[in-house]
């Protein structure tokens, strides 16, 4: 009777968290370059004092699914989206160097230029900052160029090049801030910028979450819970007659 009752109660606890995962990427199907993350159960032995005569379900997201979403344009200046497996590199809150694909840029009132979540972009020596400016144009190269305040039509000037990497994919992992990095090795230092690397002014990438079968899944992650709600009640059911029978015997 424990073994059932135990069944039941870890699926449904995993069945909770994997609709959290599918719920994330449902959340962020508007998130400009966001990339899903997979989820899956699966049998794991319960060992302790015994032989692992218990199993339980556990669910987890094992990887992320880095295909590249579509693009939408929106003519503006400072929006961009990595062509091909290219990535932007921002400067990470702990100061290490993490990986995005939200091209919607923004230079601050210090000049520093940050993505829409505040992250400053990377440049061929550190994160960029922008003089002031009256007009800002991205190349397909990613160099930053300008025409300063007060200068001729004419007078452009180069700033700086955001920094392009194109790591392997199966090197990628996205961290809980959701955050992408490349997984750490002993000795490895940052990724060397990609001069075939590239981007396209005026656009931006959308997720690559499908609505639908996002919704699918927590339907059928929905049913799962209340089968394995069922059952425990069918446990608690059996745990009373069986007290029952032994109190006439």
């Amino acid at each position: 009777m424990d073994r059932m009752l135990y069944v039941a109660m870890s699926g449904a606890s995993q069945n909770t968290l994997a609709m959290q995962a599918h719920a994330n990427n449902l959340a962020n199907i508007s998130t400009t370059g966001f990339r899903r993350d997979f989820e899956q159960a699966r049998a794991m032995p319960v060992f302790g004092d015994s032989f692992p005569a218990r199993v339980f379900a556990m669910s987890e997201r094992p990887a992320t699914d880095f295909t590249a979403g579509s693009l939408q344009e929106t003519g503006r200046d400072l929006d961009v989206a990595a062509k091909g497996n290219a990535w932007i590199a921002v400067q990470a809150p702990d100061g290490g160097e993490a990986y995005v694909r939200t091209g919607s840029l923004e230079i601050d009132a210090f000049g520093q230029l940050r993505t829409g979540d505040g992250l400053p972009v990377m440049g061929n020596g550190g994160p960029i900052a922008v003089p002031p400016e009256e007009k800002v144009e991205i190349g397909e190269d990613g160099t930053i160029t300008i025409r300063g305040q007060g200068n001729n039509p004419n007078a452009l000037a180069s700033v700086d090049r955001i920094k392009l990497v194109t790591p392997d994919p199966k090197q990628l992992e996205k961290g809980a801030d959701g955050l992408v990095r490349v997984k750490k090795q002993p000795g490895q230092q940052a990724l060397q910028a990609d001069a075939n690397a590239s981007v396209q002014s005026g656009f931006l990438e959308s997720s690559n979450v499908n609505a639908v079968e996002e919704m699918t899944s927590i339907l059928a992650l929905s049913r799962q819970f209340e089968l394995h709600v069922k059952m425990m009640r069918t446990a608690e059911d059996d745990s009373a007659a069986m007290a029952r029978v032994l109190q006439f015997s």
